[in-house]
């Protein structure tokens, strides 16, 4: 099947991510797959060079670029395109709309993350609008589907999840060797801990939350340090933040990385405070290194992380709880080692790339709309 997605960009991200490991498994089940992004490359697209899969950068301007567009249309009616699968608002309407006649088969949508916006944006208007002209809509979780169906953003016999998978055989659990290893980079003594967290350094992550919350952690046990993966517009402010916590020497900021998995397998506990979530890339990543994990009851994180059972959850923005729950398992090993192990068996039948192929393979395969 000709497959042709299409994007922002693929900078560094969990739905760039998630893309860019899902054309990958397309290609090698016998898709034939192209990836279009509406502005720049990005970061990421290297990681296509050499697999046959496309990558084409638009070069989008601000407003209405029927340039972009053109070129856009062009691609899509070259690659003899079957399947238009479209990521988030803005690519899906523009995406539609350029492509407007085309004999496609299939228009499928995938919308990342939870997109509560208080209020109806033009984006959101164009992109309802894009909708009737979209066989299917997959959210990245049950949380996310039953919101846009309540706030009326996709028809319900257009909804259906997708949950994300992450490719497991890169993602080994965590070991001594990289214990060693990633206390040796940080300079660390061989038997400190390591509380950390992954993800782009901005509001709606709230790693502002997760630095307060560590200042009693710290206190406790002072052989703790918190690590931040992941850079961002907020990183000036939050190294301010750790100076006034009193943590400046206590945590590390190691901005993006392309060592990710190897560093989960260093980690003691993995936490994740975020205010908003889909279906975190990062929780499955952590789940695979068989890590403890605290998270917001936030999105879909639960549908991840089972309170009590392959990991603790905790209200968003509350310092209190979030500490509380770091000193749990910091303090008791066989329950940090029974959450780690449960998460990673867990991934293993449920998180799987192979298993979100599979699922869109069915999508794409469908008649009619969705349900």
């Amino acid at each position: 099947m000709n497959v042709t997605h299409v994007v922002e960009n693929l900078n560094r991200g969990g739905l760039e991510r998630m893309v860019l490991d899902l054309v990958q498994e397309q290609q090698l089940r016998g898709d034939r797959c192209q990836v279009l992004c509406l502005f720049e490359a990005g970061t990421l697209a290297h990681e296509l060079d050499g697999s046959g899969i496309g990558v084409m950068a638009l070069g989008k301007r601000q407003g209405l670029d029927l340039r972009a567009l053109s070129a856009l249309r062009n691609a899509v009616r070259a690659h003899a395109t079957e399947v238009l699968h479209t990521h988030n608002a803005v690519a899906h309407y523009l995406a539609v709309l350029a492509t407007r006649g085309l004999p496609l088969r299939r228009t499928i949508n995938t919308r990342h993350g939870m997109g509560a916006l208080a209020r109806v944006t033009r984006r959101e208007q164009l992109y309802r609008l894009a909708l009737h002209r979209t066989d299917a809509v997959a959210t990245v979780c049950e949380a996310a589907r039953q919101d846009a169906i309540r706030r009326r953003i996709i028809p319900v016999a257009k909804a259906c999840v997708v949950p994300n998978g992450i490719r497991l055989e890169v993602h080994a659990p965590r070991s001594s060797p990289q214990c060693i290893q990633l206390r040796r980079m940080l300079r660390l003594t061989d038997g400190a801990r390591v509380v950390g967290s992954v993800g782009r350094l901005n509001p709606l992550k709230d790693q502002t939350a997760l630095i307060r919350a560590f200042a009693p952690v710290r206190a406790r046990h002072r052989d703790c340090v918190l690590l931040l993966i992941g850079d961002g517009p907020l990183r000036a402010q939050l190294q301010d933040c750790a100076q006034a916590q009193g943590l400046a020497d206590a945590v590390h900021f190691l901005g993006d990385r392309s060592d990710v998995p190897a560093l989960l397998q260093g980690l003691d506990v993995f936490a994740l405070p975020s205010r908003s979530e889909g279906y975190s890339m990062a929780l499955l990543e952590a789940c695979a290194a068989a890590l403890p994990i605290v998270a917001t009851d936030v999105g879909g994180n639960r549908e991840i992380v089972r309170d009590g059972q392959t990991g603790l959850l905790v209200p968003a923005q509350d310092a209190a709880a979030l500490t509380a729950a770091l000193d749990r398992l910091l303090d008791d090993a066989a329950l940090a080692t029974r959450l780690g192990q449960a998460a990673r068996a867990w991934v293993e039948h449920e998180g799987t790339l192979q298993a979100m192929a599979a699922r869109y393979a069915g999508l794409y395969a469908a008649t009619g709309t969705a349900t």
